[in-house]
C-alpha cells in the first residue's frame, strides 16, 4: 500500500492542527455555525439525526493493521454518546416499532455505540463522537496517516477503485498509483473546493469493472491502445439519487500522462455551468444529460486550451509516476510452494468458504480473502472495537499488515498465502468473520438509514436484519446463488439500491415508513452485465411486507431458473430471460391481504 512521505505526514498534521483551531473558535462563539459548517464538512464531520458523524478517508480502500487499531481505539474511547443523548435516540427509534418477520418474531432498531462502519466508498464512519472531542480524534487519526479531508462537502471526494487493485490477474495496469496521483491533485484544489455539488471518481484497471465506474461522476478505465500505450477510457455523468444516470463515454482514449489535464477540463466545465440554484439538479449527471455533445465539445476545447495555452501544467511525467509507484511497495510475503490446496478431506463449510470468500491473485502462491462483516445481530458493514482489533491481528498474521475496505462493506486481505488458508479460515471462523456468504443475498449493501441519518425517510437496518434472519440456512443461500441486494433509506441512494439485482428504497408516506422495490439493476460487473438502474415493481410496500416480497421474488426465480450443467442460471439472468412481469406479480402478491387476481391487477 501507499507509503506516506514526511511531506504527507506534515500535511495531515497541519490539517488536524487547523481543524482544532477552527473547533475551538466555534465552541467559544468566535465562529458562527454557518461559518464553521463548510470547514467541518470538508474534514468529514456531519451533524446527523442524534449526534455528529465522522467519515474517515481510506483512499482507494487500502488500510494498514496499525490504522485498524487506531480506529478500534476511536470506537472504544470516543464513539460514546452521553447517556442522555443515547437514551433519547433509543426512545425515538423504539417508537417507530419493529418489523414483523415471516413466520413470527420481529426485527427491531438496534442502536449500538463503540463501532466503525465500512461504507460503499471504502471509507469508515463513526456515528456517536461528541463534537467537542472531534479535534482529539483528528490528532489520533493523523498519528497513523489518516484524516477526513474531503470526505464531505461539495468537492472531489475519496477516489475509489477495485478492491483487487494491484493483485487482480485481469489487470491492464495497477490503478492505485493513478488513484494516488488524482488524490494529491484534487486535495485542497483551490478551484474545485466549492463545486456545485459533491463529485466522485472511480478508477479500474481490470477487464472486469469491479469499481462500478459507470455509476460515478467520473469513471476512469485503464486501457492500452493498439500500440500498447497506456491510457484511460473516460466516462462522465453517472450517478444515483432522484435521477439514476449511467455515465457517458466522452473519450475512448486519453494518454495516461494527460489524465490530470483532462480531468481539469472535465471538472472546470462542470464548475462553470453546473446548477447552483437547485441542489436536486446540481450534479454533473444533470449537466451532461441536458447538454450532451455540447458538454463534451466544451471539455475538449478546455482541454486543448490547457495544453496549448497553459502549457499542460498537470502532465504526469515519467519521473512522477515512477515516484508514486515506488510508494506502493509490495509486502515481503514469503510465498510457500503451494498454488492449490488439495481438494480431499475438506469439510463442506470450508469448501464453501473457499468458493465464496477466496479470490484469485496475480501471484499463484497467494489469494485474496474477504472477511464477512454481514452477520446476524449487527448492521451490514459494522465492526465493533473488539472486532476491529481482532481483524488487525488477522491482517498482521495473514496479510503482511495490509487490508482493503471493499465497496460491498467488507474487509479484504490481499496477501494471503495458499498454505495459510486453513489457518485463516479457522481464525476468522472463531471471530464470526468467516461466513461463506460473499456475493449472496445476505451479503447485502445497506446504508445506516433512518436509525442514524437525518436525511433518511425510512430505516434500512431492521429491513436488513429481517432478511438476514430469514436466510440463515447456508444450504438455501448457496442454492439461490449470487444476488446483489442493496438497501437505501432515502433517494440519496447511499445504499446503491439502483444498482442492485434487488433494490429496496425507503420512502415516506404520510409520515410512515414504506419501501419501494426495484429489480434488474446492475453495477457493471461481469455477473451483472452493463450498468443499468433497476425497474420499480409496483407501489411501495409496508415494512411488514418487504421480507415477504423478497421471499416471493426469490421463490419465483427458483421456480423459473434453468439448469446450466452442474449449476443453475443466476438470478439476474433468469430475470432478463423471462422479463419482469412474473416477478412483479409475485411481489405484489405478497402484499398483506392481497389475492392472486388483485396482485396481477396491481402489477
Amino acid at each position: 500500500m501507499y507509503q506516506y512521505t514526511e511531506f504527507d505526514r506534515q500535511f495531515v498534521r497541519a490539517r488536524a492542527d487547523q481543524y482544532r483551531d477552527q473547533l475551538e473558535r466555534r465552541l467559544s462563539g468566535q465562529l458562527a455555525e454557518e461559518e464553521f459548517r463548510p470547514l467541518r464538512l470538508q474534514n468529514g464531520w456531519y451533524v446527523q439525526r442524534f449526534a455528529p458523524m465522522l467519515r474517515v478517508a481510506v483512499p482507494y480502500g487500502e488500510i494498514a493493521s496499525r490504522q485498524l487499531r487506531v480506529l478500534a481505539r476511536i470506537a472504544r474511547e470516543y464513539d460514546q454518546p452521553s447517556a442522555e443523548v443515547f437514551d433519547g435516540a433509543r426512545q425515538r427509534q423504539d417508537s417507530l416499532g419493529p418489523v414483523p418477520l415471516p413466520g413470527g418474531g420481529f426485527a427491531h432498531s438496534r442502536l449500538t455505540v463503540g463501532y466503525g462502519h465500512f461504507t460503499t466508498r471504502q471509507n469508515v464512519q463513526f456515528n456517536w463522537i461528541p463534537l467537542e472531542k472531534s479535534a482529539d480524534v483528528m490528532d489520533l487519526l493523523a498519528s497513523v496517516d489518516m484524516h477526513g479531508i474531503q470526505t464531505s462537502g461539495n468537492c472531489i471526494r475519496n477516489i475509489t477503485t477495485d478492491e483487487l487493485a494491484g493483485i487482480a490477474p485481469d489487470e491492464a495496469a495497477d490503478p492505485r498509483p493513478w488513484c494516488e496521483i488524482i488524490r494529491q491533485w484534487s486535495t485542497l484544489h483551490p478551484e474545485f473546493a466549492f463545486l456545485p455539488r459533491k463529485f466522485k471518481i472511480a478508477i479500474t484497471g481490470a477487464a472486469e469493472d469491479r469499481a462500478a465506474s459507470a455509476w460515478h461522476d467520473v469513471g476512469l478505465q485503464l486501457v492500452r491502445d493498439a500500440a500498447g500505450s497506456l491510457g484511460f477510457r473516460v466516462l462522465v455523468g453517472g450517478g444515483m439519487g432522484r435521477t439514476p444516470v449511467i455515465a457517458s463515454v466522452i473519450r475512448e482514449f486519453i494518454a495516461a500522462d494527460q489524465i490530470l489535464n483532462y480531468l481539469e477540463a472535465v471538472v472546470r466545465v462542470y464548475n462553470r455551468w453546473g446548477r447552483r440554484d437547485n441542489k436536486y439538479k446540481a450534479r454533473i449527471k444533470i449537466l451532461v444529460k441536458a447538454e450532451g455533445q455540447r458538454y463534451t465539445d466544451e471539455v475538449e476545447a478546455e482541454y486543448q486550451a490547457i495544453v496549448s495555452q497553459d502549457g499542460a501544467p498537470h502532465t504526469v511525467t515519467a519521473a512522477e509516476i515512477n515516484r508514486i509507484s515506488a510508494c506502493f511497495r509490495a509486502p515481503a510475503v514469503q510465498a510457500g510452494a503451494a498454488t492449490e490446496l488439495p481438494q480431499t478431506d475438506l469439510s463442506p463449510a470450508y469448501q464453501r468458504w473457499l468458493q465464496q470468500n477466496v479470490a484469485a491473485h496475480r501471484d499463484p502462491h497467494l489469494r485474496a480473502v474477504t472477511l464477512s462483516f454481514k452477520r446476524l445481530g449487527q448492521a451490514p458493514g459494522d465492526a465493533t472495537a473488539d472486532q476491529l482489533d481482532a481483524a488487525a491481528d488477522l491482517v498482521d498474521r495473514f496479510s503482511a499488515g495490509e487490508a482493503r475496505v471493499t465497496h460491498s462493506q467488507n474487509l479484504l486481505l490481499p496477501w494471503v498465502r495458499v498454505s495459510d488458508l486453513p489457518a485463516l479460515w479457522e481464525a476468522a471462523r472463531a471471530l464470526g468473520l468467516a461466513s461463506a456468504n460473499i456475493g449472496l443475498i445476505t451479503d447485502m449493501i445497506a446504508c445506516p438509514g433512518g436509525d442514524y441519518c437525518d436525511l433518511a425517510n425510512a430505516r434500512s437496518l431492521p429491513i436488513a436484519e429481517a432478511i438476514t434472519q430469514r436466510y440463515q440456512d447456508l444450504d438455501e443461500l448457496h442454492d439461490i446463488g449470487p444476488v446483489d441486494l442493496h438497501i437505501s433509506g432515502c433517494i440519496n441512494s447511499c445504499g446503491h439500491h439502483h444498482s442492485g439485482h434487488i433494490g429496496i428504497l425507503g420512502v415516506d408516506k404520510d409520515g410512515k415508513e414504506w419501501y419501494q422495490v426495484t429489480l434488474g439493476g446492475s453495477d457493471g460487473s461481469q455477473l451483472s452485465g452493463a450498468a443499468t438502474p433497476g425497474k420499480v415493481v409496483g407501489p411501495s410496500f409496508s415494512a411488514a411486507e418487504v421480507p415477504e416480497v423478497i421471499e416471493a421474488v426469490l421463490d419465483t426465480y427458483r421456480r423459473e431458473r434453468i439448469s446450466q450443467g452442474d449449476r443453475f442460471e443466476a438470478f439476474i439472468d433468469t430475470l432478463r430471460r423471462i422479463g419482469l412481469d412474473p416477478f412483479k406479480s409475485a411481489a405484489n402478491g405478497a402484499r398483506l391481504g392481497v389475492t392472486e387476481d388483485s396482485a396481477k391487477e396491481v402489477a
